[in-house]
């Protein structure tokens, strides 16, 4: 076959390989393999559901201490909390959209770049391919059996060498352009088929949302003259402030095991590597031991092999004089280095017994580092020290409203005010006051919807009566970062929120620290 053939039958292929890659969507649309974001998501919860297992713990634990008298706001918690979680998941879905959409966008741009350069190497290759047609099918055989100058000939080789290589990097250009076409349209059908995922789930949530609205309407038509007169017991309230605070004392107990168990975990990790570190000292030690040893031994033989070779020579000597009567000179041996000891090696002298070489060092097996498990540290402050103090009256209020109720102020007949709280209008966004950790977020009897933020060295906010949780215990948050929505979860007759600064489970006046 010859080279032309040849080379057709490479255009020929790649043209198919271009071919079935443009086919690649198809094949991806019908496996119905799990995309990323499954995956991602069944990961998170997985490693969620250690901690939501402990504060689940605490808040049961937290009910067996108080009294068993029904409460009427009880009969809406599976209610407000499942609006909580319907919200909350839209609002990561609305975000998991846009993001998946621009993700798609730069895949659309990426591919756009790629179909493009597959386009121009395919021309380069196919321009190489015409002007090998037109230069003919000379081989490096017929060159060399050309009978021509082989000066000619030689310089003839070496072109033909760079077209070669030129060929094969062209070849291998396109063939990872053509795999990057194809991971392009697998990525790009995987994002796809998030976003079909995401919208089957926005459907579920909404449909989910308005059931548990309509039911949480039916619920209060019911309750509403049992709610306004518990409403009214001093009891009541006290009872409330208790079960906040208990929680809050356990909350801070349970961050400081956390803390202590990751401050062991890190002197662990820590002695873990100064027990590696030892262990390889100790084989290099080793190493340099042996290679000592090795080197030693060495020596003596070449010392030992040069006085064989004196007593040889003074053998020879002995002889030679013995049957002629004259001395013969014997050359001496090439003079050696002083051996470590000043005595003359004797050939009588008794053979010194080899130095011992110390066996070769045991591979010293590394301790494996095990990783701190994440639901023990979860609850570690993420503020360093000092931080939230540093933030005093500079801090910009949780929700934009009219501070309805101030710390220190009288209820009614009740204990005086532990907070403040703001009215605002249903659904309004909560900002966090200042950088830290969300350490609860769950339904409380007397508050709600309620979301807790620990900023570090025993400070904490606290944010009742919301609508909705945006945020997990465990997350991460930083000043002004959305947390939750406003409402009248709890019982509460007017829609706003409840909000508490604490240090060491003590609850202080936010007003010398929040603008409000």
């Amino acid at each position: 076959m010859s080279s032309v053939h040849r080379w057709r039958g490479v255009s020929a292929a790649l043209l198919v390989t271009a071919a079935l890659a443009a086919s690649a969507p198809a094949a991806h649309a019908a496996s119905a393999k799990p995309t990323e974001r499954s995956k991602q998501k069944a990961l998170a919860e997985a490693e969620r559901a250690g901690l939501q297992q402990k504060l689940t713990a605490l808040k049961k634990d937290i009910g067996k201490t108080e009294s068993a008298r029904e409460d009427a706001a009880d009969t809406l918690a599976e209610s407000e909390a499942a609006i909580s979680d319907a919200n909350r998941a839209l609002r990561d879905l609305q975000q998991e959209q846009a993001d998946t959409n621009s993700k798609l966008t730069a895949l659309g741009t990426e591919r756009a770049r790629l179909s493009a350069t597959v386009k121009d190497q395919q021309q380069q290759l196919a321009q190489m391919l015409r002007q090998h047609y037109v230069a003919g099918n000379e081989d490096r055989i017929k060159l060399l059996l050309s009978g021509d100058n082989p000066n000619r000939i030689n310089r003839d080789l070496q072109m033909l060498s760079y077209v070669s290589q030129a060929q094969a990097k062209l070849l291998e250009r396109l063939r990872a352009s053509l795999k990057a076409v194809e991971d392009n349209q697998a990525a790009t059908q995987n994002a796809k088929d998030e976003l079909g995922e995401i919208a089957q789930e926005q459907l579920q949530q909404k449909n989910k949302l308005e059931q548990e609205k309509a039911r949480r309407a039916a619920l209060l038509a019911q309750l509403s003259s049992k709610l306004v007169a518990q409403r009214k017991e001093a009891g009541n309230v006290e009872r409330d402030e208790q079960r906040l605070g208990g929680l809050v004392t356990r909350l801070n107990k349970l961050i400081e095991e956390q803390a202590a168990a990751a401050a062991a975990e890190k002197r662990r990790q820590e002695q873990l590597a100064a027990a590696r570190a030892a262990a390889k000292a100790k084989a290099e030690a080793e190493q340099r031991a042996l290679a000592k040893a090795r080197a030693a031994e060495a020596e003596r033989q070449r010392l030992a092999r040069a006085a064989a070779a004196a007593a040889a020579a003074k053998a020879a000597n002995t002889a030679s004089t013995g049957k002629s009567g004259t001395i013969k000179p014997v050359p001496e041996p090439a003079p050696a280095p002083a051996p470590a000891r000043p005595d003359p090696i004797d050939a009588d002298e008794p053979k010194v017994a080899a130095t011992p070489v110390p066996p070769e060092p045991k591979e010293v097996k590394e301790p494996k580092e095990a990783p701190a498990k994440a639901a023990d540290i979860a609850l570690a402050p993420a503020a360093p020290a000092g931080a939230f103090a540093s933030l005093k009256g500079q801090m910009r209020a949780p929700v934009s409203g009219r501070v309805a109720a101030r710390f220190g102020s009288k209820r009614g007949d009740g204990p005086a005010w532990k907070g403040v709280f703001i009215k605002a209008p249903e659904g309004a966004e909560i900002h966090a006051v200042a950088g830290g950790r969300v350490v609860f977020a769950e339904w409380l009897r007397g508050f709600g919807n309620l979301i807790i933020v620990d900023h570090g060295s025993q400070y904490m906010s606290i944010y009742g009566n919301n609508q909705s949780l945006l945020k997990r215990p465990g997350d991460v948050v930083k000043a002004g970062d959305a947390i939750a929505s406003v409402g009248n979860s709890g019982g509460n007759e007017e829609s706003g929120l409840y909000f508490e600064l604490r240090l060491r489970g003590a609850a202080f006046d936010p007003s010398g620290w929040v603008k409000f």
